[in-house]
């Protein structure tokens, strides 16, 4: 009698235990799908003949706005320098990211995300130019249209930089 039920139990078990296996691999089919029917968003970006810093702005401007990012996050487009190399010449940007809100207008921590804008010496300029970008505090170089910009990677930042603050004592 004892063995029984001992089975039955057994067997309630395992069912769910498969149940709950198959479920979840239904769900992770599902979520990659979900991210390889992403679209990778670009712009079209300029040619080497038709670059200027103003330009380079507007673009990276645009090309940003195709990001998935919540509303509350804003953003500022500087300028950095002008770099010349021996077959380019790279135009650099910082783009300075934070949240600020109404009980602190003046964010405690800000992202940066690093644009370089290279106008190549050696191909023909009807080309468009070479775009890169950087995230702060990381070294991989992404480049438009080939990597999703994901928002985690500006909390992160901050949330580190946030905790730094707040462990060193004046």
């Amino acid at each position: 009698m004892e063995d029984i039920a001992l089975n039955k139990q057994a067997s309630t078990i395992i069912d769910i235990a498969l149940e709950n296996a198959q479920n979840y691999l239904l769900d992770l089919n599902e979520l990659q799908t979900e991210s390889c029917s992403y679209e990778m968003k670009n712009i079209e970006w300029t040619t080497c003949k038709d670059f200027t810093i103003e330009l380079g702005q507007k673009q990276i401007e645009e090309y940003i706005s195709t990001w998935e990012c919540h509303r509350s996050w804003l953003h500022c487009i500087d300028f950095l320098q002008e770099k010349e190399l021996e077959f380019s010449r790279q135009y650099h940007y910082r783009v300075r990211w934070s949240i600020p809100t109404r009980r602190k207008p003046i964010p405690r921590a800000t992202a940066c995300v690093y644009f370089i804008i290279e106008i190549s010496k050696v191909k023909p300029p009807s080309f468009p130019v070479e775009v890169y970008y950087l995230v702060e505090s990381n070294q991989l170089i992404h480049r438009p249209g080939q990597t999703r910009f994901r928002e985690k990677w500006l909390k992160d930042i901050i949330q580190s930089k946030i905790l730094l603050q707040e462990s060193v004592n004046f």
